[in-house]
């Protein structure tokens, strides 16, 4: 079923959660709500299935008007965080209950009812748990068990709600490849909130980027990250460094006035001596030994973390202006480099070294230095 979310708004008190937000979802499609917390992914779930009112705006699904169709009209399955399953009836009876409660035209016999939920729980592979309680259960175990009872009742619409945020890293990472076997099966629409960027770009066939109640960035896992739309969707898709420099006629500088890197910038070829932000990945960083003259941001090595085939250093911009700037304070760059290269190198903590961006995205303030004089000259 697809679904149309027309011009939505939703605002509590002050709060503006959602700002005029429109999508549309292919039948069939996996979709992934990716953001920080307050973005607004949450509320727009819940305007979707039905549990919250939208101020403004409308939902369609496949083209009828649900705005208002109570939620248990409008054929959704939900998923919640913390799993929601019932603690005094067994894993059998959990999975039953969406069926057992229907209309009596509508029930199926209790046949048949066995019959659904053996083979959703053959589906989810955890048959062999039918007579457990939740209680019995581990965390991963009971998410796959509320799944299986949100596809009881057959929706049109699948929706999960940060699924997988209560369960440890392991246990995540096996479900949502797990999720995504099983959505292949099946087919359903399907919408998962989710502020893990590794989540959403690894299951989604689409991620939609949202930050204070408006969508950033919407696009395949792959086109996100490669062609980021903004600072904001550049520095929220992984580990990112942020460098300040000015850009001119096509040409960005970064680092400070004797010791820098330039970088062709042909995008922004009517930049006049405009300020200009670079968001480099650390992968992206060459990093060598400092020389007199190299080209590139002189740094020292404050610490290297060497974990596996891949060494992540901690480097300190020796006049200290670039880099992102950590919570304590302090500014920083991260670069990774192989494991094997930093042991070549011999390289120690204090080294100074040089450290150069091999690729980097670059965006400039809208307003020029060139424009801001012409507009100080208007004013006078």
């Amino acid at each position: 079923m697809s679904i149309e979310i027309r011009n939505v708004s939703k605002q509590f008190g002050a709060f503006r959660a959602l700002d005029d937000v429109s999508l549309d979802i292919e039948s069939g499609e996996l979709v992934a709500l990716l953001g920080p917390s307050g973005c607004g992914k949450t509320t727009l779930l819940r305007i979707i299935a039905g549990l919250e009112k939208a101020d403004a705006g409308s939902i369609l699904f496949a083209g009828a008007d649900t705005t208002g169709v109570h939620v248990r009209e409008r054929q959704v399955g939900f998923v919640f965080q913390h799993y929601a399953l019932f603690r005094h009836m067994t894993v059998f009876e959990n999975v039953a209950f969406g069926l057992r409660v229907k209309p009596r035209g509508q029930r199926p016999s209790e046949a048949q009812i066995n019959e659904k939920v053996h083979a959703l729980l053959n589906l989810v592979q955890l048959d062999w748990l039918a007579d457990r309680f939740p209680s019995q259960l581990s965390g991963g175990q009971r998410q796959r068990i509320a799944l299986a009872r949100a596809l009881a009742v057959e929706p049109k619409v699948l929706l999960l709600d940060e699924p997988f945020g209560a369960l440890d890293a392991k246990v995540r990472k096996e479900l949502r490849r797990w999720l995504r076997r099983l959505h292949d099966e099946l087919h359903v629409t399907s919408i998962f909130v989710t502020h893990d960027q590794e989540e959403a770009l690894e299951v989604a066939d689409r991620v939609v980027l949202m930050n204070a109640g408006k969508i950033e960035q919407i696009g395949s896992p792959q086109d996100v990250w490669d062609h980021p739309a903004s600072p904001f969707v550049y520095g929220f898709l992984g580990d990112v460094n942020l460098f300040h420099g000015r850009a001119n006629e096509g040409s960005v500088h970064l680092g400070g006035h004797l010791e820098g890197v330039s970088l062709d910038s042909p995008e922004h070829s009517d930049a006049r001596d405009a300020r200009a932000f670079a968001y480099v990945r650390p992968h992206d960083l060459d990093v060598q030994r400092y020389a007199p003259g190299a080209a590139g941001i002189v740094v020292r090595l404050s610490r290297a973390i060497v974990v596996g085939p891949i060494a992540r250093l901690e480097l300190m911009p020796v006049d200290g202006r670039e880099g992102h700037e950590g919570e304590g304070g302090d500014r920083l760059i991260e670069a990774q480099i192989p494991a094997q290269q930093y042991r070549d190198m011999g390289l120690r903590e204090g080294d100074t070294l040089v450290a150069t961006p091999r690729h980097a995205r670059v965006f400039v303030e809208a307003q020029t230095a060139a424009a801001a004089d012409r507009a100080a000259a208007m004013a006078a």
